[in-house]
């Protein structure tokens, strides 16, 4: 019998548990014991304990994880080139949503590398403005009704032109590993001759095709339109290896980003190759590239100049031209672009502005998250969504168009912990003991039974239940997630 911790009997079973997408093959039961058996360690103590270790030791150096064509984000030394570790806060705390709100500029520099603990945690802005958690709690409880009725779960108050997030406030995020640039066609192609993968628009059998890029102009008047976005035409035939129909091709794009893929296909693709789609606050930290603060944060990835004459040089957008039947192409492209053809921004990242938007992780179905723009877009927001840092919009997740995309991030590792969960025997399994050789027993304990008969002292006989038990399983990391 091993002992786990203090106070503590360690009971191990043999069914698998699925916590946050990994598969866990031992399972185990803390059951709680008197004081007097042992004494609570310090977490000192603790990670001294070689019975105990396992769940306490060091992680992974994050300067020794590379992976080819990918970017770290994180948090680094002054030096500027070593990363530092998981044992201080090595994430980056930035100020995320639309650069066109100037209540950023009331967030102070210092306030981005305060710690928000205790009883002011509960605001964004320095010392003397913020709330404390008393004043949130009550105006929780006395605030004024919203006329307009409750916002449902997952609302985003939006800006009218980049669609960011508005008011802006103080995100953090975890370290993490960003591709340098959007998949292209010739990677995808390689996923689908790799698993014969059908995206969503061709078990449909159709894709929504910008109105001027029609191959023939007759499908204007046959074909179906968006109700939401009428220049965006529903050509049958449209997928990713035809871009704009039958009788195109991805041939002389390889190098190009992949689009009509839905949310679903851009999951896919990212579990294939070992990856995950990127958080929008992920994509924004890497996006701003250092500027994240109030002094420093710029409208654009190249600063905040908004002539056609600058953009053109850094983004693929829709430019002066009348969308959508008139693009000059001022920057040399009507529609997509190649990857890595603009100057990258300060992390080494490409084509995080313009070119294509990209799905991001979570969201509803209905309403997935997608971030940075695309080719259609414009400089201050005249047509369409403005071209900022902060550009966001949403659109149901089987949607399939000529102008989304996607890249693949990717988690740096770190130790593995565990915590415990209530384990139902009926369900799961039976629980076993393991000693300290883990030699595994299966023979029933007292106490063990789901409930048992119990005499009081008039004979009466009633039922008495045991303490739930529980099992031991990794501990989850990041959020769940529905893509797939």
């Amino acid at each position: 019998m091993t002992r786990f911790g203090a106070g503590r009997i360690a009971l191990v079973g043999f069914t698998t548990v699925i916590a946050a997408s990994v598969s866990v093959s031992i399972s185990v039961l803390a059951i709680d014991l008197p004081s007097t058996y042992a004494t609570v360690p310090t977490p000192t103590d603790a990670a001294r304990d070689s019975e105990v270790g396992a769940n306490l030791e060091p992680h992974p150096d994050p300067n020794e994880e590379h992976y080819d064509n990918m970017i770290y984000v994180g948090r680094m030394h002054h030096d500027g080139e070593t990363r530092l570790g998981f044992d201080v806060d090595n994430g980056i705390k930035f100020i995320f949503g639309t650069g066109f709100d100037e209540s950023h500029k009331q967030i102070e520099e210092e306030d981005l590398r305060h710690e928000h603990f205790g009883p002011d945690a509960h605001h964004d802005l320095p010392q003397g403005q913020g709330k404390t958690r008393e004043q949130v709690l009550r105006e929780r409880r006395h605030g004024t009704v919203n006329k307009d009725g409750p916002k449902p779960f997952g609302h985003v108050d939006t800006h009218p032109l980049d669609g960011g997030a508005t008011p802006p406030t103080v995100a953090h995020v975890e370290p993490f590993f960003m591709d340098v640039a959007p998949v292209t066609n010739k990677d995808f192609g390689k996923f689908v001759r790799s698993t014969y993968y059908e995206t969503e628009a061709e078990h449909f059998g159709w894709s929504f095709v910008l109105s001027s890029f029609v191959p023939k102009a007759e499908m204007l008047e046959t074909s179906d339109t968006d109700p939401e976005a009428e220049h965006w035409v529903a050509v049958d035939g449209a997928y990713w290896r035809n871009p704009e129909g039958p009788g195109t091709t991805y041939k002389m794009r390889e190098n190009h980003p992949v689009v009509h893929v839905s949310h679903r296909d851009a999951a896919e693709y990212c579990t294939w190759v070992g990856k995950r789609l990127p958080g929008e606050r992920e994509y924004e930290a890497a996006a701003r590239a250092g500027h994240w603060g109030p002094k420093n944060r710029t409208l654009y990835s190249w600063g905040d100049d908004a002539t056609t004459e600058v953009a053109k040089e850094y983004a693929n957008l829709w430019g002066e031209g009348e969308f959508p039947w008139s693009n000059h192409a001022e920057d040399g492209w009507r529609g997509t672009s190649p990857v890595k053809k603009y100057p990258p921004n300060a992390y080494g990242i490409f084509d995080m502005v313009g070119n294509v938007w990209e799905w991001q992780r979570g969201g509803k179905h209905k309403a997935r998250i997608v971030r940075g723009a695309s080719y259609v877009d414009s400089l201050d927001g005249s047509f369409n969504h403005a071209a900022t840092l902060g550009a966001r919009a949403t659109m149901h997740g089987t949607t399939g168009t000529g102008n989304v995309g996607f890249r693949c991030v990717k988690s740096p590792k770190r130790r593995v912990e565990h915590h415990f969960v209530y384990h139902d025997e009926e369900t799961h399994g039976q629980l076993a003991v393991e000693d300290q050789f883990g030699k595994r027993d299966m023979i029933p304990q007292r106490g063990w039974e789901d409930q048992f008969e119990v005499e009081d002292e008039d004979g009466d006989e009633f039922e008495v239940e045991t303490p739930r038990k529980k099992r031991k399983v990794v501990k989850p990391r990041s959020h769940r997630s529905n893509e797939l």
